[in-house]
């Protein structure tokens, strides 16, 4: 393996992690088409959603100090990705519930990467930024925690919709 610089380390973490950031984005805003059933999940997702973008925000300007750009080919595999796990989902007669629990786990992968990344941001001298991505790690765990908080409202209301015979999905 060639000798890694610490530069480049930091980019190719920025590049990783904002098309994380996307295809997360990506997911939200498919699923929100779908939850009128779920006005309170709905809710937490169009505040997420806007979290978000305010974090790839972070993230391109984080990319733009050191240089660098998004990975086109990056962000089409991972939204390709994330299309493919929606359409799964999509198929599921839980798909609400399914979408539920990936949503719970897939902010928890954030955090542990912009954890990571404000470790190899302080390594690579940029303290500035590195407060940034421990601010993102910290919404990421507030979304969590209020996804967390609907999961037994929103089975409730799955499981109201579907046994009263109503559709409990999109």
């Amino acid at each position: 393996m060639a000798n890694m610089d610490i530069g480049t380390i930091y980019a190719g973490a920025l590049r990783n992690t904002r098309a994380l950031e996307k295809q997360g984005l990506e997911q939200m805003e498919r699923q929100l088409s779908g939850l009128e059933r779920y006005p309170d999940y709905a809710a937490v997702l169009r505040r997420h959603v806007e979290t978000t973008k305010g974090q790839i925000d972070r993230l391109d300007k984080a990319l733009a100090a050191v240089g660098e750009s998004a990975s086109t080919l990056k962000e089409t595999v991972t939204s390709v990705a994330g299309s493919i796990g929606a359409a799964v989902h999509a198929t599921a007669q839980d798909e609400t519930l399914k979408n539920l629990y990936a949503g719970y786990a897939y902010q928890y992968d954030q955090v542990a990467a912009y954890r990571s990344l404000a470790v190899i941001a302080e390594r690579a001298g940029k303290s500035d930024q590195a407060s940034a991505f421990r601010a993102s790690a910290e919404e990421e765990v507030k979304a969590a925690e209020e996804i967390a908080a609907l999961i037994e409202r929103v089975t409730q209301t799955y499981l109201d919709l579907t046994l009263g015979g109503s559709k409990a999905d999109s």
